[in-house]
């Protein structure tokens, strides 16, 4: 109770009033360190000079968030359906972080009319409000630690945004999808970075690769990580469904249940 009470004495006295409602709007309460969230709303094509001198955007944050974004949606599902087998919460974890869906989300919040973006960068990159959404995770962790970051995350994100009975019947996750056809049948998959690189406008290509059972599947690029993976995944699921012999080349990989 103090503690939000000195909080509210900053928002008072500060000059950055609009923020401070703007935040507490989304996460429920005002922040303690606005250094943070102000961080977590600079994008990598506009990044501001740090005290220090080095000049800073939200990467790290997103980073973070992203870390305890996984680990608190792990534990809600792992808890909400206690019957299910780990396919189907590895799956439906992936539906709930995807890009795509905290992309969704940040448009809900709005989170794009405050973030500090080059015009090029906002017009190209169409997932800088999801980004800001792990960053702005990252700053909760941060200012107030798991417990408030593990409530924002099951009600403002899950509960107040994802409905968990429309979504485990979705199958637009290609990742989630490839991973589950790989449990099923035991195979090993892996998911390698094979190269980076910027494209003419400097934006930073991803090309990523997926091997299944130690064998080359499919490759791709995107503007994330993240990105290429869900196009990699397509591809390998493309062509386990359409190349029956690379199919039994794969399966022929596959271990016993029991091992």
């Amino acid at each position: 109770m103090f503690n939000g009470f000195i909080s509210f004495i900053k928002f008072l006295f500060s000059k950055d009033k609009e923020l401070y409602v703007f935040l507490h709007g989304i996460i429920g309460f005002y922040p303690r360190d606005i250094e943070l969230y102000r961080l977590a709303l600079v994008h990598r094509s506009m990044p501001v000079k740090a005290a220090d001198g080095n000049w800073v955007n939200n990467e790290r944050l997103e980073f973070l968030g992203d870390a305890v974004l996984d680990l608190v949606v792990a534990a809600y599902l792992y808890n909400q359906y206690p019957d299910k087998h780990e396919g189907f919460l590895t799956s439906t974890r992936a539906k709930i972080v995807q890009r795509e869906s905290l992309n969704r989300i940040g448009g809900l919040f709005r989170i794009e009319t405050h973030v500090k973006a080059s015009a090029h960068s906002s017009s190209h990159n169409s997932y800088i409000s999801g980004n800001a959404v792990e960053a702005l995770v990252g700053a909760i962790y941060l200012d107030r630690g798991y417990k408030v970051s593990q409530r924002f995350i099951e009600k403002k994100i899950i509960g107040d945004n994802i409905k968990l009975d429309d979504l485990v019947n979705t199958e637009k996750n290609f990742k989630s999808r490839l991973i589950e056809w790989t449990q099923k049948y035991h195979v090993v998959i892996e998911f390698e970075l094979i190269d980076t690189y910027n494209d003419a406008e400097n934006n930073p290509i991803f090309k990523t690769a997926v091997l299944l059972g130690g064998m080359f599947a499919a490759d791709a690029t995107g503007y994330s990580k993240k990105e290429s993976h869900q196009g990699a995944s397509k591809k390998a699921l493309d062509r386990i469904t359409g190349d029956p012999i690379f199919r039994e080349q794969v399966l022929s990989t596959a271990s016993s249940p029991e091992n």
